[in-house]
């Protein structure tokens, strides 16, 4: 079963029932795949949650799902620094540095990221970030989609 790495924007998104090709994808997908999260997501999502109930909530599925281990909270840090001085030196800034560290997570461990952030799309033109693709099926109404990984 493939793994992927959810970004937090998908699962605002999710949570809160906006239809995005990605939360579509994650809704139809979450019994053929393996959603996989890390500490940098997981804070994101759960420092915007208003009630205490939602908070438990979501703090119980989280801690359900597949969690990526980091080699040392250093060595992340590091590394999404890293990347995010090698985008600037590019041309490009990153507009949230945590997208640096969710980006790392996903290299480190080889699996795609899904997400619904324009960011991911250009930290994946500069380094080895693989993320989840969307190609539209000709065959289908254009508003259809049909969800595919991108080919390494």
């Amino acid at each position: 079963m493939e793994i992927i790495l959810v970004d937090t924007s998908v699962w605002i998104n999710f949570f809160k029932g906006v239809d995005t090709p990605s939360s579509r994808y994650l809704k139809e997908n979450l019994s053929n795949c393996l959603v996989a999260t890390c500490s940098t997501i997981v804070q994101e999502v759960l420092q915007g949650v208003r009630s205490e109930n939602q908070f438990q909530e979501l703090k119980s599925f989280f801690l359900n799902l597949l969690h990526l281990p980091e080699t040392s909270s250093l060595d992340i840090a590091i590394q999404g620094a890293t990347l995010y001085r090698s985008m600037r030196k590019l041309g490009v800034t990153v507009r949230q540095p945590n997208d640096c560290l969710i980006a790392c997570y996903a290299i480190n461990h080889g699996i795609p990221l899904l997400h619904d952030d324009r960011d991911f799309e250009l930290i994946e033109r500069h380094s080895k970030l693989n993320i989840v693709r969307f190609q539209v099926n000709r065959l289908e109404e254009p508003n259809e989609r049909v969800y595919g990984l991108k080919e390494s």
